[in-house]
């Protein structure tokens, strides 16, 4: 038995969050805690929210009403769910002491995920893009504790070094959604240019900065709403911002051209609640983003992904769906197991990495990447791992009922 540590807020910034806030933050601690234990997510109802939105406020049992619940499963489970936030961790069964079970690839969507708010739609509704130079590394840590690393990939033609700051670390790969949405807005911003200009219009360019509000950032990477998630936000700004790639081209084994480039430019907090939280942030996009998607050939360098991989939980499992949507695109592709375990930058050692990749591959056997079906082959000269888009067809199938 390990005990798993809660980063809970205290009592007077629970208070200071509004209605919303409350319930969807208790949604994300009741989320927390059924993950660690193995348990699969089930969301709290209107009456069990009440009940412990005052159990957390005065961190007294009496508020639950235990008496009052009828069922013993329930009542088990109410007093198990205050137990964990009273004292602030989960108690964790270590993984050799129970039978194995495939871990969830992908969180569930948000609650409100289908209810757009009036003024969120013009980013939400944008095509997802990702830039497609960088879709076959990793641009981002798969870890969030290992703060001053650099990533460095010696590729065929090129070696790639990723660079985050001194004090904040590099970028994580859900940091990474925030500038799937600067893209995102930016292809949506050329789409209504072009739509305009050959309707004989006089539209202006595409701006070098946007405006998002906290709200439009987080609905677009489809998160939950809760005060933790506004925190975080600032920091994963400042992440991004102090992440710089440096790539230099190859010209038959020789050094030939070296540029560096931020992954976002500079930003600033333009409001923020009452609370102290970010309201809107100002950011400004990059040349080399601006300059690849506001293409003069009318060919941006952007591809579209699923939405549903801002839902995928794991970092690892976003850097396969990058790289299957880069590589397999509406076929298949193959890769040996050692150059993944390469183009991720991943910490782990060789063994530690294809034991984590081939977990990853059966847990996806229950719950499968968006589009992609990923399965490990024998090779050659070791294992490979093999990425096919998935067939409407099989779509389908797996959408009846057994």
């Amino acid at each position: 038995m390990s005990r798993h540590k809660l980063n809970l807020l205290d009592r007077s910034a629970f208070a200071a969050l509004s209605l919303h806030e409350k319930n969807a933050y208790l949604q994300n601690v009741v989320k927390e805690i059924q993950a660690v234990r193995g348990e699969p997510y089930v969301p709290l109802d209107k009456d069990a929210l009440s009940r412990l939105r005052r159990f957390y406020s005065r961190r007294s049992f009496a508020d639950l009403r235990l008496n009052s619940v009828k069922d013993d499963g329930l009542r088990q489970s109410f007093s198990s769910l205050a137990e964990s936030i009273h004292l602030g961790e989960v108690k964790r069964i270590i993984t050799h002491e129970t039978p194995s079970s495939p871990r969830p690839v992908s969180r569930p969507a948000p609650l409100d995920d289908d209810q757009l708010m009036f003024f969120v739609p013009a980013v939400h509704d944008a095509p997802v893009k990702d830039d497609l130079n960088l879709m076959d590394i990793a641009p981002f840590s798969l870890s969030k504790t290992v703060k001053d690393r650099v990533l460095r990939y010696e590729l065929k033609d090129s070696i790639v070094t990723i660079e985050g700051g001194a004090d904040v670390g590099l970028a994580t790969a859900y940091d990474y959604d925030i500038f799937i949405n600067m893209v995102s807005h930016l292809a949506a911003e050329v789409r209504d240019y072009t739509i305009a200009y050959k309707k004989g219009l006089r539209p202006n360019v595409p701006a070098r900065v946007y405006r998002p509000s906290a709200t439009e950032l987080l609905k677009f990477c489809r998160r939950s709403l809760g005060g933790k998630q506004y925190l975080e936000l600032e920091k994963a700004l400042d992440r991004l911002q102090a992440t710089r790639v440096k790539i230099t081209n190859l010209n038959e084994g020789k050094r030939r051209e070296t540029e560096s480039f931020p992954l976002i430019g500079r930003f600033r907090v333009v409001s923020r609640t009452q609370q102290d939280r970010i309201d809107q942030v100002e950011i400004e996009i990059p040349t080399w983003v601006y300059d690849g998607v506001v293409s003069p050939d009318g060919r941006p360098s952007i591809l579209t992904l699923n939405p549903a991989y801002f839902l995928i939980a794991r970092p690892l499992g976003k850097y396969l769906y990058r790289l299957a949507r880069r590589t397999a695109g509406d076929g298949e592709a193959f890769y040996r197991i050692d150059d993944v375990h390469t183009r991720s930058g991943s910490s782990l050692s060789a063994t530690k990495f294809r034991k984590t990749l081939e977990q990853l591959v059966e847990d996806c056997k229950a719950d499968p990447l968006p589009d992609y079906d990923l399965e490990i082959r024998p090779g050659t000269n070791g294992k490979i791992l093999h990425m096919q888009k998935r067939k409407m067809a099989d779509v389908t199938q797996t959408a009846l009922p057994a």
